[in-house]
């Protein structure tokens, strides 16, 4: 009996998605409708969709439309994560396979990796102000734990059979660790970027919530303080769909280049 679905089954399974959102906003909808939630405390999806097509084209009264919230968050994330990338990933590679590497950072990672990235908001602010180096600064602290610790759980579970046969054909520790060991690592690493994302996007949130002057976070604090919670809404919406568009970047990255490396 074959385990693959028919194509009946096929069509039902592209279609459900779709009836899950409809279902979640008509609920919504209904439930605001109805008054079982009073609208000053949530809009509705008509609402918040009518907010979305009137801030892609009006300013607030700083002058920033709703792609210029989009884009400051985008950019302040980024900066910070690609830097993340760039210091954890080779940083916890070097700790998976270098007895000296390991012995040197993971002293000070193990005291550094339990302190919440919330916690630097405030020094942050104190140093670099609430500009991009001082969110960047947030962002970085945030998503370089999972990056190093995903790099050297990788290079850790690099299959011994290999490094054992690379050794008996002569190969020195560093030509296994680039051949062998980076290679079997980068599921692993791209596991740890995706966790980075999402700790660093939250961060990026956490940060404009209690300081900005631009970004999605900035916007839902302004509809608090507006009393507007269809704002609050759009902004959080934007902060998932654009967090989820990053996802499937990195996700399709990791797919091209592990098969790229296999061949």
């Amino acid at each position: 009996m074959s385990d693959k679905p028919s194509s009946g089954n096929s069509k039902v399974l592209k279609i459900l998605p779709y009836l899950s959102l409809l279902t979640v906003l008509a609920v919504w909808e209904l439930i605001v409708d109805t008054g079982l939630v009073p609208n000053t405390l949530l809009a509705t999806p008509a609402q918040v969709l009518k907010l979305f097509i009137y801030k892609l084209n009006h300013a607030d009264p700083d002058g920033a439309v709703l792609i210029v919230h989009v884009l400051t968050s985008v950019g302040e994330a980024l900066t910070g994560y690609i830097l993340a990338l760039l210091i954890g990933i080779p940083l916890g590679l070097l700790m998976g396979w270098f007895v000296v590497a390991e012995g040197l950072v993971r002293p000070i990672f193990e005291m550094i990796r339990p302190i919440p990235p919330v916690a630097w908001i405030p020094l942050a602010i104190f140093w670099f102000g609430i500009g991009l180096t001082g969110k960047a600064f947030i962002i970085w602290a945030s998503g370089i734990v999972p990056c190093v610790i995903n790099s050297f759980v990788g290079v850790r579970m690099t299959n011994p059979v290999y490094i054992r046969m690379a050794r008996t054909y002569g190969a020195s520790d560093w030509e296994i660790f680039r051949k062998i060991c980076i290679p079997s690592a980068l599921p692993m690493v791209f596991g740890g970027l995706q966790v980075a994302l999402a700790a660093s996007w939250t961060a990026l949130v956490a940060a404009e919530l209690i300081a900005a002057d631009a970004g999605l976070g900035f916007l839902i604090t302004m509809g608090r303080r507006l009393l507007m919670p269809d704002m609050i809404v759009l902004g959080m919406i934007m902060v998932g769909l654009t967090g989820v568009a990053i996802g499937i970047i990195i996700d399709r990255v990791e797919k091209r280049l592990v098969a790229g490396m296999r061949r």
